[in-house]
């Protein structure tokens, strides 16, 4: 498969599990998660699915397990709307990548208050 179709094959899966999780998983625990990214395996067997949740780590957890117990539903679903040859395995990965830039954002924060204050 070329790289050119396992971007598009990720992006139409992104776009259709986020309309899935939005309109037909009724799961509470998969409420306000949000896909972040879709990496598709080169033989495309796999989709990494990559998610993100606000809340903290029990809620994280929570949304993990709604995922991956909605992960057959989503991928007969995903089925049916690609057409796809093979419809890929749904791999779920928590997104940690928002809460580092969060934390990066107030370190800079912190160092921008402190260069300030040292300069009176």
């Amino acid at each position: 498969m070329g790289k050119k179709y396992q971007k598009r094959a990720a992006d139409l899966i992104q776009t259709h599990l986020t309309d899935l999780l939005q309109k037909q998983v009724n799961d509470p625990r998969v409420q306000m998660v949000t896909i972040t990214g879709v990496e598709v395996t080169p033989d495309a067997t796999r989709a990494h699915v990559y998610f993100t949740v606000l809340g903290d780590e029990t809620r994280q957890a929570e949304a993990t397990a709604g995922l991956q117990s909605a992960a057959g539903f989503l991928r007969r679903e995903l089925g049916h709307r690609l057409r796809l040859r093979n419809t890929p395995e749904l791999v779920f990965h928590w997104d940690s990548s928002i809460e580092r830039g969060e934390r990066i954002a107030g370190l800079i924060d912190r160092l921008r208050e402190e260069g300030t204050s040292g300069n009176e």
